[in-house]
């Protein structure tokens, strides 16, 4: 196959003749776009040599950059995608050049540089540290890349070739592993969110067709549910339509931020609803001026209504401040918007919950009441699901950085993050000495 045409890409037009240094070495047809730099004469402007430089990361080194981008065509990612990409940072990388003071430090330094991949700025001797560009899908960006500056102010060059050179290595280097843990998670989730929306609707199902479950508590428990259920159904379609499809992520469609914005807000009504059974529970034992039955259009509000608000806001600040593609990065503080409500209620949950359990042990060691008794058995269940739901949001200032510890850690939060919806479903059902007596 003649790559020519799908290589051209990598530089501007106007520098396209001068684009590939090394296509003799990959002796691929000869065509117009193939001329070797050492056959074209510039009439004036930077010589040949630089002018490949500028187009193709020659630092970088000619057989890697050819390898990455035959990877990109052959596995399906759109080459217009990166080249979009790399045309972009190396017009903001020229620029940068252009418009940033001169170095002013005392002694010797390597001049700023674009490497083909990335900018580099003046920098004093040692080794200078990026992460690895997200052009190439089996670059990891959350690897580094390395660029040495030599004590003679001059850049690294590769002992082999001769040529500046920039250690891209580690951008693939566990490219492979980390692609196997990525699908395990994935299929992980997939599990996880299946089994909940059918534990969940199984349970509904229950709820909706024994009359004798009708109660104000148990259409918690139905809204509960629900609020999972669409919390699944979002997650599900976000991992199967979007993570899964790199192209739709590349082009940063609204229709995958609508959904992002969607999944942050069931997010949220899974949290409120969790906090009006503890509200709702609070109320019916501790203020004993609500002793009927209580008006549930509050509870409405504050689990559907309610999340809306933070929700809304972290869209416009998004889109205003970290407007990254489909709104996937979880690397900004933007996300306490969201996070900050729902540690909020879970914290005011817990509270409202241990001081029941007080209460109630109280007025068991008075009366032994059986109606204590029930009462207690539903706050247990209650105050067991709460920390459950929660423990994600503890463990995440904790994420370790080594690389045996960090599978593990996210295999364990994977499960308390994607199990939810059966977790609840087990509790508030299946283990539910109420919903036994009538099955």
């Amino acid at each position: 196959m003649d790559w020519c045409p799908i290589l051209s890409w990598v530089c501007p037009l106007p520098l396209q003749p001068y684009a590939l240094c090394c296509w003799d070495r990959l002796r691929l047809p000869a065509t117009p776009c193939g001329t070797s730099s050492s056959d074209v004469a510039t009439p004036a402007g930077p010589s040949p040599t630089r002018m490949c430089r500028m187009c193709v990361p020659q630092d970088a080194g000619c057989d890697e950059t050819v390898s990455s981008m035959l990877s990109e065509v052959q596995s399906g990612m759109d080459p217009k995608l990166s080249r979009k990409q790399i045309l972009s940072a190396q017009f903001e990388c020229y620029l940068k050049i252009i418009s940033d003071p001169p170095h002013h430090g005392k002694g010797s330094y390597c001049n700023r540089t674009w490497d083909g991949w990335l900018c580099w700025g003046d920098s004093s001797p040692g080794t200078v540290i990026q992460f690895c560009p997200a052009y190439f899908q089996d670059f990891d960006p959350l690897e580094k890349v390395t660029k040495v500056c030599n004590s003679d102010g001059e850049w690294f060059r590769h002992p082999e070739s001769n040529r500046i050179w920039s250690n891209y290595t580690l951008c693939t280097a566990y490219t492979k592993e980390k692609l196997t843990q990525a699908y395990t998670l994935y299929y992980l989730a997939v599990v996880g969110h299946g089994l909940s929306m059918v534990s969940l609707l199984i349970s509904l199902f229950i709820f909706f067709y024994f009359k004798s479950l009708s109660c104000q508590r148990i259409s918690l428990h139905k809204n509960l549910f629900i609020s999972f259920i669409l919390n699944s159904i979002c997650t599900v379609i976000w991992l199967s339509n979007v993570t899964n499809h790199q192209k739709l992520m590349d082009s940063n469609a609204v229709t995958c931020k609508v959904l992002s914005f969607l999944i942050l807000y069931t997010l949220g009504t899974n949290y409120f609803w969790m906090l009006c059974e503890g509200i709702y529970l609070h109320t019916l034992i501790i203020v004993a001026v609500f002793v009927g039955e209580q008006h549930l259009d509050w509870y409405y509000i504050l689990g559907w209504g309610f999340p809306i608000i933070p929700t809304v806001t972290h869209a416009v600040a998004r889109w205003l401040f970290y407007n990254d593609k489909c709104w996937i990065s979880s690397d900004t503080a933007l996300l306490y918007i969201i996070h900050g409500p729902i540690h909020a209620a879970l914290v005011v949950n817990l509270i409202f919950l241990l001081n029941i359990v007080r209460v109630l042990i109280t007025k068991l060691k008075v009366t032994h009441s059986a109606q204590s008794n029930a009462y207690m058995k539903a706050v247990r269940a209650t105050l067991i699901l709460v920390p459950l739901l929660g423990v994600q949001f503890v463990l995440v200032p904790w994420q370790p950085k080594e690389p045996i510890a960090k599978p593990v850690y996210e295999f364990i939060m994977h499960i308390f993050m994607h199990f939810q919806g059966l977790l609840v479903a087990v509790i508030f059902c299946f283990f539910n000495g109420e919903v036994n007596i009538p099955l």
